[in-house]
């Protein structure tokens, strides 16, 4: 059973993230964390992923420390907040994203849940702007399309290697689903095979 830390963080999220939008919409970014840990609640995770989920982006995109996460949230669900931080955001696209798909070939299970929300929440996303501006949504993003698409079938292919049960299975299913609704199928003779 969920507890009221799940709102506690909710509100320290709420508060990190106040006055950032999701990239090129009104939509508050809060939103999006909280998305996460909807997911996640309706996967099962427990309380700590949850919770992690929700702070996922905190110490990330804003100037909450991991020492602030750590001291209200507890050890564990700072490693996994630490885990999902991406360590440089000087470095470039390509690099930050590889180094994410190189961690998540040896992360705790429990990050993989927590990418697998965050990430399906993001193509969810991805799959409304489409519908509603088209092939124009892409020029909202720091990288085009084809870089977009690289990084999500290898973002699958991880997943698809390292998950094989619950809850990460079906997150997994609809991840896969959601990847094809924006991006086809794979051709097999595609160099992002």
């Amino acid at each position: 059973m969920l507890g009221n830390v799940i709102f506690e963080a909710i509100e320290f999220a709420a508060r990190a993230h106040k006055g950032q939008f999701r990239k090129s919409t009104k939509m508050p970014y809060i939103m999006h964390p909280i998305n996460v840990g909807r997911i996640l609640i309706e996967s099962g995770c427990s309380e700590s992923v949850v919770i992690a989920g929700i702070l996922h982006d905190v110490v990330e995109d804003t100037d909450v420390s991991s020492e602030l996460v750590r001291e209200k949230f507890g050890e564990g669900v700072a490693q996994l907040v630490k885990w999902c931080s991406e360590p440089d955001k000087l470095d470039t696209w390509e690099q930050r994203k590889r180094h994410s798909l190189k961690s998540l070939e040896k992360a705790p299970m429990d990050v993989i849940h927590i990418a697998l929300a965050d990430k399906l929440d993001n193509i969810q996303s991805m799959r409304t702007g489409i519908g509603s501006e088209g092939e124009e949504f892409w020029a909202h993003f720091n990288r085009p399309r084809v870089a977009q698409e690289w990084y999500y079938r290898r973002l699958l292919d991880v997943f698809d290697r390292r998950v094989d049960v619950e809850p990460g299975a079906t997150l997994l299913s609809v991840f896969c689903s959601e990847v094809e609704k924006v991006f086809g199928k794979i051709d097999p003779n595609s160099v992002l095979a």
